[in-house]
């Protein structure tokens, strides 16, 4: 299953490049960024995260929420959703 998934921003390397290092549960990526140009993303600001795309922003209580339900899913769908987040790349 490959679900889209909240993700930390915890870093933007290069202001002039659209990509940003995120975390999801302790598992760092960089994701591309193109779709949120006009979101002007820090530090400390949620994103959803399909196959290596930041898709929206959502806050924090939203994140919090959707990990919660994803994690309820069963089974190992959240162990697989990080195990194809930290092999994916963009």
């Amino acid at each position: 299953m490959c679900l889209g998934v909240p993700a930390e921003v915890i870093a933007i390397p290069d202001k002039g490049e659209p990509r940003a290092r995120v975390a999801i549960s302790g598992v760092e990526r960089t994701v591309a960024t193109d779709l949120l140009l006009d979101e002007d993303l820090t530090p400390g600001d949620w994103v959803l995260v399909h196959v290596g795309f930041a898709l929206s922003k959502i806050d924090a209580e939203e994140a919090a929420i959707t990990l919660e339900q994803i994690k309820r899913l069963g089974g190992s769908t959240f162990d697989d959703e990080l195990a194809n987040f930290r092999k994916s790349a963009i």
